[in-house]
């Protein structure tokens, strides 16, 4: 049986390095700086959306679910009609979510029942933990490199300390960024579902930051840059395992958030500026201008009549009258695509897919 120790025997202590703490007071800062930028975008939902997408796509990249920008946008409601099976589940990687923010923010926990209920969502199935042995992690050439825990009872028992560890901030005293580091290795070296670990896991990260209070809604995500350090996020989990090089570990995923924080904050400050811009166009031209209106053409960057009629409260009619007159302005971009007509709000849509910069890919 696989032991693996528990979080709570390691020293605090070891991770007073001068490079930890030197990588720990930037990706602290570059964090509050994305908390306060987040702040300046009166409605959250047009982030937690757009961004919401963006990890949705790139953390089941990572498992080779790949789908485009263009078919998550035109199915950005909802994982059904015509979607293909990739799009439908990369869009229950944000519905997951979503579903985790609410339940921290309403518990102020992050606990092994929102963990399962994360995972259900994500895979559509309520299997729960691993009840059955004969999981292994096997490496590109399709070797055996680490064999989890494989009894219910032991996989049960490391979870529930996990959760301890999550929740009991006197049971470890050390900073929360720190602390994140460790609670997704011990969490995918646990690996305790069957299907569905890595993404559980990369959510696990940003709820742990709003429960916090390190963020106040989830737009930290990882997901980009361990697609870009792929090789290095996966040897230095194994070395951890291997030689217990917690420090290296640590200053990866580091770099990581101060690295991804930066990143999120440009876009943040795109959006915000195409937003205004929009804002002020539309109010000078247009009579039926509302801050609804803006709202919806930002939290959907292809919207629909429907879309708009459910936000505006509006008949279809008015709704396809505000929209066509938009898209003959300019203002949007009208296109068919099977049966729907969509309406892309180009600036929004850019930002989005534009390259991510290049941060620092070293551990």
């Amino acid at each position: 049986m696989i032991d693996l120790p528990a979080l709570q025997t390691l020293s605090p202590e070891r991770f007073d390095t001068p490079a930890i703490l030197k990588r720990l007071a930037t990706a602290s800062r570059q964090l509050a700086e994305l908390k306060g930028v987040a702040a300046t975008i009166p409605h959250q939902g047009i982030l937690i959306n757009t961004l919401g997408i963006q990890e949705a796509k790139d953390s089941s990249a990572i498992e080779n679910i790949v789908t485009t920008h263009d078919e998550l946008f035109q199915d950005d409601e909802t994982a059904g009609g015509d979607a293909s099976p990739a799009t439908k589940e990369v869009l229950r990687y944000r519905q997951a979510l979503w579903l985790g923010f609410q339940s921290v923010r309403d518990t102020g926990l992050l606990t092994n029942n929102h963990i399962l209920q994360i995972q259900a969502e994500l895979e559509c199935n309520h299997a729960g933990f691993r009840k059955l042995p004969g999981t292994e992690l096997r490496n590109g050439a399709g070797e055996v490199v680490y064999t989890p825990p494989q009894h219910p009872e032991h996989i049960e028992r490391l979870m529930d300390e996990l959760e301890r560890f999550i929740n009991d901030e006197s049971a470890f005293p050390i900073d929360p960024l720190i602390k994140m580091a460790l609670v997704h290795h011990q969490f995918e070296s646990i690996h305790p579902f069957y299907d569905g670990n890595g993404r559980t896991g990369r959510i696990i990260n940003v709820l742990y930051l709003v429960k916090e209070g390190l963020l106040d809604i989830p737009v930290l995500y990882l997901s980009r840059y361990i697609v870009r350090t792929k090789p290095d996020y996966y040897r230095l989990l194994q070395e951890v395992r291997d030689r217990d090089a917690w420090e290296d570990w640590v200053t990866y995923m580091l770099t990581a958030v101060e690295s991804t924080a930066a990143e999120t904050i440009t876009t943040i400050h795109a959006i915000r500026a195409a937003l205004l811009d929009a804002k002020h166009r539309i109010r000078a031209n247009y009579r039926f201008y509302t801050q609804d209106l803006i709202n919806n053409l930002f939290t959907h960057p292809y919207t629909k009549i429907e879309f708009l009629q459910s936000d505006l409260k509006v008949s279809r009619l008015t709704a396809t009258k505000y929209l066509d007159t938009l898209a003959a302005d300019g203002f949007l971009e009208k296109r068919k695509i099977g049966r729907n007509n969509y309406y892309i709000n180009r600036p929004l849509y850019d930002i989005l897919t534009a390259p991510a910069l290049q941060g620092d890919a070293s551990a």
